[in-house]
């Protein structure tokens, strides 16, 4: 039997007893503050209830460690926010009325593991929003005190343990970009003389999947068809497999390993072509069509990386096959190009594969937190239900 067990066991053997927040807490919406009141220069955090700060203003009206909850858009989403703060009119402002019913701490972690339940009660009207209503008459556990400060003890420690992770990870990709840039910065010292510069339109030329229409595509299909908002991500749009063999075999396609480039919104994302069946929106992805006896793919990828993308246009910024063209590169052997890879490779994995190292350790703990989390926090409820 754990702590929180006994606790239990001893201070509440017949379960524990449910009351609705507006019965054990003030529950209060912030004020509206515009984007042209706000300034760097201040001091004072300004909250619609998101994780960081919309801006910052003169004055405060919510007190360190208080709980919010986002009313509209990204309704239901809750956090704790240690520091005292100006809320904007977007989100809820919650804190307990008595500290000898219920922790504050304890409030929030309650209200976060239920936040998939708040954000599925929202109204989906224009905007999207948490009703009032919903918030004040949502049940909470109130376990004696004694029994809230162990699961705020234990559940701190976890949050503890998962920052420490987060700043080790900060740090290990700080140091695979310093020697990324250092490894792909070269000058007669660097590199032995050997260094060749060219142009990118000089090892291959620009190319694009042929072009795609919206009649040609189905929301459910064979193929995935990656448009510029699906890049990198899961895709919403297939086309069928005729076309998409017909394209493949007679049109601009991509080899197994090519880098893939976006041209257009978020300029010079990219992605290795795993050679899996998929079709590449034109024109916003394409690649170069490089020579591996000369260029290693995987030099380019890093490459990609370091540089400062030339592009035009006005609200959608596009990447234009003669700026990519124009961008200078410095091609080193065959033989220095796999040993820079290799290093970047090693480091690389390190800050991102999820198998492997801190981010497999973050991904663990994030698991058991949130299986403690949710043991932790659900009670034998004294009305016979959870």
């Amino acid at each position: 039997m754990n702590k929180v067990d006994k606790l239990i066991s001893e201070l509440s053997p017949n379960g524990i007893e449910y009351i609705s927040l507006k019965e054990v807490a003030s529950i209060n919406r912030g004020k509206r503050v515009t984007k042209n009141q706000l300034n760097n220069k201040y001091k004072i955090p300004v909250y619609s209830g998101g994780v960081t700060p919309m801006g910052y203003y003169t004055e405060y009206n919510q007190q360190a460690n208080t709980t919010t909850v986002v009313k509209y858009g990204t309704a239901g989403f809750v956090n704790f926010i240690e520091e005292s703060f100006w809320a904007n009119d977007v989100c809820y402002c919650i804190k307990p009325l008595e500290k000898e019913i219920l922790n504050k701490k304890f409030l929030f972690y309650y209200l976060k593991s239920k936040q998939n339940l708040l954000q599925s009660l929202k109204i989906d009207a224009t905007p999207a929003h948490l009703p009032t209503d919903v918030i004040k008459n949502f049940e909470i556990p109130t376990p004696p005190l004694k029994i809230q400060e162990e699961i705020v003890r234990i559940l701190d420690k976890f949050t503890e343990l998962e920052a420490e992770l987060e700043a080790e990870l900060e740090a290990r990709k700080k140091q695979y970009e310093y020697y990324r840039n250092a490894l792909l910065t070269f000058d007669n010292k660097n590199g032995g003389g050997q260094i060749t510069w060219t142009t990118l339109g000089e090892i291959g030329k620009t190319s694009m999947c042929r072009r795609i229409f919206k009649n040609q595509t189905t929301e459910k299909g064979e193929i995935p068809f990656y448009k510029i908002s699906t890049f990198g991500k899961k895709a919403n749009s297939f086309i069928s497999y005729k076309l998409y063999n017909k394209y493949r075999n007679n049109y601009s396609f991509p080899k197994k390993g090519d880098v893939l480039i976006s041209a257009s919104g978020t300029i010079g994302r990219t992605i290795i072509y795993d050679g899996k069946p998929a079709y590449f929106q034109d024109s916003n992805i394409v690649w170069i069509d490089n020579d591996q006896k000369k260029v290693l793919n995987k030099f380019l990828y890093y490459f990609y990386s370091t540089v400062r993308w030339n592009t035009q246009g006005g609200t959608i910024k596009r990447l234009y096959n003669s700026k990519l063209e124009s961008v200078k590169i410095p091609i080193p052997p065959i033989s220095l190009q796999k040993h820079i890879v290799s290093i970047l490779d090693e480091f690389y994995t390190l800050a991102n594969d999820l198998s492997i190292g801190i981010p497999a350790e973050q991904k663990a703990r994030k698991k058991q937190y949130e299986y403690y989390r949710h043991e932790l926090l659900t009670f034998k409820n004294q009305g016979g239900g959870n």
